[in-house]
């Protein structure tokens, strides 16, 4: 004869993609969106002054630049083209303008995609993630779960 207890975790700890994503996009914390995500340009903080909520495991790695060359890469490319069929501007302006312009869209997305990515990281539970937040959904509500006995 085996006892086995069962515990119904709530969700509140529970956050979509999107609002995740979103959260980080703009620097803030994807689980309360209270706490800063950056402690530097490009650094991660090791947790959340607001909530606690752990960041030192995340792996953003790669994704985050090369998602900011495919999106500028279109936008100047883009910009190139339209320029070169619809106005007549001196070789000196194209090679002004667009490796200026293609450095400062670089330089302005990367933090904030780099937040989105951590944002999905953490809304699907990736790379240390769901084992922090399933830790900390316990912890939290431990007083809440009413235990159900099964014989």
């Amino acid at each position: 004869m085996s006892l086995t207890i069962e515990t119904a975790l709530p969700a509140t700890g529970d956050v979509k993609a999107v609002p995740a994503m979103k959260r980080g996009f703009l620097g803030r914390c994807p689980a309360c969106a209270k706490g800063r995500l950056f402690g530097r340009f490009l650094k991660v903080v090791d947790h959340c002054e607001a909530c606690g909520t752990e960041f030192h495991h995340h792996r953003a790695d790669d994704l985050p630049p090369y998602i900011v060359i495919f999106i500028v890469g279109h936008l100047v490319g883009y910009g190139i083209l339209m320029t070169e069929t619809k106005l007549e501007m001196p070789m000196w302006v194209h090679l002004a303008t667009w490796p200026a312009l293609t450095l400062f869209l670089c330089l302005a997305l990367l933090q904030p995609v780099k937040g989105a990515v951590v944002g999905l990281q953490y809304a699907l539970g990736m790379h240390g993630f769901g084992a922090a937040r399933t830790t900390k959904n316990a912890s939290a509500s431990c007083e809440k779960v009413d235990p159900v006995f099964r014989d």
